[in-house]
């Protein structure tokens, strides 16, 4: 059963009562990302993340660890683009304390300007790391590149700059801004009992006033065919080829997981089949979809040894203009549909899978589907809705291509495989 609340206060309470379940998966969900950040502000959210596990008022960061661990919970967050989310797992016997941990954390945080000095040694080094691994680094490239210019291309971490430059009045500028109960959403799901669970809710989450989040315009794709370059000295060539995609919960959302699973979503795609099965020059071939609530892109990705660059980006593109030009086979589509059912109902085996779910819809304001509802949206992918998004997906018009690796030496060939497609 799914239920919803909003508190006097505007926090709003969404759950899912999952009665075969001991374990309670619950989450509070804050509209603090990246898209909401200046320049200044790069990197504001993540850091606000990690430094709310510092301490509180009544609790030193050890003691959150102490009492967590005393009820055999697990805590953890992440920041996103467009949200933020604190989450604990617990026996439904220990939900009480587990929301006033997760209550005081995000409500009555010290930001202790030591621990603010210290914490930014701690994400510089979480942004070197990103930078060390050519595989994040592509990706992340690549989404600054499709949406430069765009609240979507700023990077979720932000820059060493931006964060050795925060201050503690600009942190709690932006949770004045922003951690407010009107923007806010706890989700839940497991065994619980709604009415009990509200009441805890209300009492730990006492605080007031109005977020000041003005609506973002994004999402929008900055547009035109674009090639990146980064030199870097690593054994293999990382290639991203980046095109436009779907925003989530529009009509193409569902042809293009079928069209997904096809490319490279599977052991069977093509793109698995040609580069690495059957040709043997690499071991990491893939594509996936990126899904946002205005906008969306889809992504192919190979990590490759560097004298094989040009022959692999060159045989994704083959088999990228070969789905452009002829789609996918009926076999294929109905292989993608038994896989994608077959995964999605594994990964609803767990409470925090519904907890996550519910929890995101009802931040974003989009709509929370049954399981009934998304089996019955992957049964109903025609060939011919997989054809449809076809002009769209494959515009190589609008392609961006990253390679991350020893790749300056073939700058030129790539310039003549991106620019002639």
């Amino acid at each position: 059963m799914v239920f919803r609340n909003t508190l006097p206060n505007g926090l709003r309470i969404v759950g899912e009562t999952m009665d075969n379940y001991r374990s309670v998966s619950i989450g509070v969900w804050i509209g603090a990302g990246s898209i909401y950040e200046n320049s200044a502000e790069s990197g504001a959210a993540h850091f606000i993340e990690h430094m709310l596990f510092k301490g509180t008022e009544g609790r030193s960061a050890a003691r959150i660890a102490e009492e967590i661990d005393a009820i055999g919970g697990n805590l953890n967050a992440f920041t996103s683009k467009e949200c933020t989310c604190f989450y604990v797992k617990v026996l439904d016997e220990n939900i009480p304390r587990a929301l006033e941990i997760l209550a005081d954390l995000i409500c009555n945080s010290k930001l202790d300007e030591a621990d603010i000095e210290n914490e930014k040694g701690v994400v510089c080094e979480e942004i070197a790391m990103n930078q060390d691994s050519p595989e994040d680094l592509a990706h992340e490239t690549l989404c600054q590149t499709f949406f430069e210019g765009d609240p979507l291309a700023d990077p979720v971490l932000g820059t060493e700059e931006s964060v050795n430059a925060f201050k503690r009045r600009d942190l709690t500028a932006y949770m004045d801004r922003l951690y407010r109960p009107d923007n806010m959403v706890i989700s839940a799901a497991g065994h619980f009992d709604p009415e009990q669970f509200t009441e805890v809710a209300a009492r730990v989450f006492s605080i007031g006033g109005h977020a000041q989040n003005a609506k973002i315009s994004y999402g929008r794709p900055s547009g035109g065919r674009k090639l990146r370059l980064i030199e870097k000295d690593v054994e293999q060539a990382h290639i991203c080829l980046g095109f436009n995609g779907f925003a989530n919960e529009t009509e193409g959302q569902y042809p293009l997981y079928m069209l997904n699973n096809a490319i490279g979503g599977s052991m069977s795609s093509r793109l698995f089949q040609s580069i690495r099965e059957k040709k043997g020059l690499a071991y990491s071939v893939y594509s996936a979809p990126s899904f946002y609530n205005t906008t969306g892109y889809f992504t192919l990705y190979a990590g490759t040894g560097e004298k094989q660059t040009l022959a692999v980006t060159e045989l994704m593109l083959q088999e990228f203009k070969n789905i452009a030009r002829n789609g996918i086979t009926l076999d294929e589509l109905e292989r993608s549909k038994n896989q994608m059912r077959t995964g999605y109902l594994l990964g609803r085996e767990n409470t925090s899978a519904h907890s996550s779910a519910i929890g995101r819809s009802e931040l974003l304001g989009s709509k929370y589907l049954s399981d009934d509802e998304i089996l019955a949206k992957i049964n109903s992918v025609t060939l011919d809705d997989v054809m449809s998004i076809l002009p769209t997906i494959c515009d190589f018009d609008n392609m961006t291509a990253v390679f991350v690796g020893k790749v300056a030496k073939y700058e030129d060939e790539l310039n003549k495989l991106i620019f002639g497609a």
